[in-house]
């Protein structure tokens, strides 16, 4: 049992990236915020260990975070060179030349009580209608390339919507260091060596570098990436496997001159072995390729992604190899993992830096003292394994939809058993249209909404409290929505007009 008590004064973060820097600033300034007893925080990272930094684009809640740390948006936009995001263009999943689109927003208001997609499933039943992208205002927006922050009158159109970033990670990183220290941070340059542990509690003492230099801490942030160095290497939490569900494993990523205006959106192409993602930015485009090694070489992949970029390479590819999963223990002991070293599901959805985010905000919810409090550990681990696996359904439900005929692992994604809690979303929506919401849920019900519809799955019937109406008047309720949110975009500016001031 561990017998330490009182404050923890010191907190040790392993490695910079994304993930580090992030913890960094959030923890500075919630303590800076509280006025509680002053923390100090060290964080170590080399220069010559590289990071992932692939990680561009974003969901909503990122703005959340911009504003806890105290960033302007202005300023964050700037140091960044981010665009808008509205959601994610999901191109060939269903075979070539297929789209749809996962917008931030919902698909209307509230009517007698129900959500305005049932009133659209009852519609799409009827033959009246074949999509729902009509209702969807940040699908419309992303479409024509217009943007504008929605508004503040909850009567408008234009206030049912939200977005996020696109962005250049490691420029992101950049701009948090310099805020972090600005708030105490300090940094210290080298590579660990060795990490000594208590001979009692067989907690992490501290972490020794290459030059002999040894920081002790309280508590250590591990945000060492896919090694996990403290909290795999070292502490030995173990690691749960996805790969039967999530079977892709590598990625290479490209950045490319723009050769048009940036639009607000993300998209996935589906290929052959997996998917290719375009990702545009201020001064760039991202490109990359995830992909199974089971079902494509290497250099494949690599001359795949080559043959649909824009314009040449600005850069060498950055290769990565990955399982999909999560550790078994996201906090062991007095160590905490974050973005990579907690686990990698791919980013077909962008949840890599919502994750770091999220286990930010728990780690402050329950942040501990000396004596690291099992109970406190214990929650942090079942609500981040709950989230972890909520993303991973979702992320399963791309695959598992899928109609791609092209290639074996299409076809294994499609017969392989989902997890019990995907399948009875999909049967919950088929059968009625209900999305059932679980604990630490990343998307609602209009994403998982967009991606079932999609995707070709619509409920056999919508719920029996929207059939009151008749139908003509439901369809001409419809029309009048669809026309409002086509009037609202027309009226907004084109999206690199609202960031060119900002570059």
């Amino acid at each position: 049992m561990n017998q330490r008590s009182g404050e923890v004064r010191h907190v040790a973060i392993v490695g910079g990236g994304t993930a580090g820097w992030m913890a960094a600033s959030a923890l500075a300034r919630a303590f800076t915020r509280r006025g509680g007893p002053s923390l100090k925080i060290t964080l170590i990272e080399s220069e010559a260990i590289g990071t992932v930094g692939v990680g561009e684009a974003t969901i909503p809640p990122i703005r959340q975070f911009v504003q806890m740390v105290g960033l302007a948006e202005d300023d964050f936009i700037r140091s960044t060179a981010a665009t808008a995001k509205l959601g994610i263009a999901f191109k060939d999943w269903s075979g070539p030349g297929s789209e749809y689109f996962h917008g931030f927003g919902d698909y209307g208001p509230i009517i007698a009580g129900q959500a305005w997609r049932q009133y659209l499933f009852r519609l799409k039943a009827a033959g009246r209608i074949d999509s729902l992208d009509a209702w969807s205002l940040p699908t419309a927006m992303a479409r024509a390339s217009r943007f504008a922050p929605p508004v503040d009158d909850s009567r408008s159109v234009l206030s049912h919507f939200s977005y996020a970033y696109q962005f250049d990670a490691g420029l992101f990183a950049r701009r948090l260091r310099t805020l972090a220290e600005g708030l105490g941070v300090v940094r210290c340059e080298g590579r660990i060596v060795g990490v000594p542990r208590e001979d009692q509690t067989g907690d992490v003492r501290s972490v020794v570098l290459e030059d002999g230099r040894e920081i002790e801490a309280d508590l250590f942030i591990d945000c060492s990436g896919f090694r996990g160095l403290l909290i795999e290497q070292t502490m030995q939490a173990g690691y749960e496997d996805w790969t039967r569900w999530l079977p892709c494993d590598r990625a290479v990523a490209l950045p490319c001159a723009a050769a048009r205006p940036a639009e607000p959106m993300t998209t996935a192409r589906a290929r052959q072995a997996g998917w290719q993602w375009r990702i545009p930015l201020q001064h760039r485009v991202g490109n990359g390729y995830v992909y199974s090694s089971a079902h494509i070489e290497d250099q494949a992949a690599l001359d795949d992604l080559l043959g649909q970029i824009e314009s040449p390479p600005l850069a060498e590819p950055n290769r990565l190899r990955f399982v999909a999963g999560r550790r078994r223990e996201a906090w062991k002991g007095n160590v905490v993992a974050l973005g990579l070293a907690s686990g990698f599901i791919e980013p077909l959805e962008s949840t890599s830096i919502s994750l770091i985010q999220t286990g930010i905000g728990r780690l402050l919810d329950l942040f501990p003292d000396r004596s690291f409090d099992p109970a406190l550990i214990s929650e942090y681990n079942r609500r981040s394994a709950q989230e972890m696996e909520r993303v991973r359904d979702f992320i399963i439900l791309h695959y598992h939809l899928a109609s791609r005929t092209d290639g074996d692992l299409w076809r294994d994604c499609r017969e392989t058993a989902p997890p019990d809690t995907l399948a009875h979303k999909i049967d919950l929506f088929r059968a009625r249209g209900e999305v059932a919401l679980l604990e630490d849920e990343s998307f609602r019900e209009d994403s998982w909404t967009a991606v079932f519809t999609g995707l070709g799955v619509w409920p056999r019937r919508a719920s029996p409290l929207v059939s009151i109406d008749g139908l003509d008047d439901v369809e001409r309720q419809a029309t009048r929505f669809a026309d409002l949110i086509r009037q609202a975009v027309a009226s907004l500016p084109a999206h690199s007009e609202h960031f060119t001031g900002h570059a």
